[in-house]
């Protein structure tokens, strides 16, 4: 594993496969999570840059030939917005690609990939949270938040955050060996690893960018608490307008009340979350913004017809009997 090899401001770790398995595969996950955006822009002139956590980063030699490698990640920063990506970056890429090597795009760092003209028909993986832009600058490619990541074969892209820690096991597996993805997830006090397949828990209304823009600030600041929801009156401070203007403006754009969109987005996170992971309901109606389960049990019946129990045991019932088709 070779950490100095980076792409500036998009950070890419170059790796190959014998790399991987000589370190056992922590060294490659700890390049992937550990990662710091670079800001100020292109680095290949050798002079230092101030990473977004304020450490300055000084490279300590050029860029290696792309063809050394099995794999390249591009891990993405705040930058992704940023369209005028140096040339010299793009260029690296696409020699990556024309070499045969693997690209990874870590988080927003699939938004330098896609700059670089290399996802053509592939389907891209990126965070909920980056969807509406990534399909603003590419409306021409497949995106999907459906999954944690994506594996095209030359393209694996994925959401970032603890998500780039599932793709670097799902590596390590293929080239070292479950065993020796277990004993990484060990090592990081995992409790397991999640397959590619399990849904990002996004939940945010799609809300179109034709509406008032004190509406779309207000759902945001909503989205983003939903844990610890926000009265109205602070949601009206945030957008800065009166409550009785959040609630015409919400009844006139969504036909709904403040209340009610963001009981709908809880509701639906404790869904998720109830056929998703194995907290309990108390958990789950805490970390929803509910004041116990029974709060949660009243709201879910009304909204979907059955308690979260039941949810819960229906689902149980229903892989059963798929892993047992008799």
């Amino acid at each position: 594993m070779r950490a100095d090899d980076r792409l500036s401001a998009l950070e890419g770790v170059g790796c190959s496969v014998r790399g991987i398995e000589e370190q056992g595969g922590l060294e490659f996950l700890d390049l992937l999570e550990g990662r710091r955006e670079i800001a100020g822009g292109d680095a290949l002139d050798g002079q230092p840059r101030r990473s977004s956590c304020g450490i300055l980063v000084t490279p300590n030699g050029d860029l290696m030939d792309p063809a050394d490698f099995d794999y390249l990640a591009v891990c993405g920063g705040n930058d992704y917005l940023n369209d005028a990506s140096p040339e010299s970056l793009l260029a690296y890429l696409r020699r990556a690609a024309a070499s045969g090597v693997r690209l990874l795009g870590i988080c927003t760092g699939s938004f330098a990939i896609a700059r670089a003209g290399l996802v053509g028909p592939r389907r891209v993986c990126v965070h909920w949270n980056v969807l509406d832009a990534f399909k603003q600058r590419f409306p021409k490619l497949q995106a999907g938040v459906e999954r944690l990541f994506i594996d095209e074969g030359d393209l694996i892209t994925c959401a970032g955050s603890t998500a780039a820690i599932d793709l670097g096991l799902y590596l390590v597996a293929r080239h070292c060996g479950r065993d020796k993805a277990q004993q990484a997830m060990r090592h990081m006090m995992l409790q397991h690893m999640r397959p590619a397949e399990m849904p990002q828990p996004h939940f945010y209304a799609e809300i179109g960018p034709h509406l008032d823009v004190r509406v779309q600030q207000a759902a945001q600041f909503i989205e983003q608490r939903l844990d610890n929801p926000p009265p109205v009156a602070a949601i009206a401070r945030y957008v800065g307008v009166s409550p009785r203007q959040l609630e015409r403006l919400f009844a006139v754009s969504l036909g709904q009340s403040p209340a009610a969109f963001q009981r709908g987005l809880r509701l639906d996170y404790a869904r998720w979350l109830i056929l998703n992971s194995k907290r309990s309901l108390t958990d789950i109606a805490m970390g929803a913004g509910f004041a116990d389960s029974a709060h949660l049990s009243r709201d879910f019946k009304t909204a979907f017809g059955e308690t979260p129990r039941s949810l819960r045991r229906n689902a149980s019932t229903g892989r059963a009997d798929a892993g047992n088709p008799g």
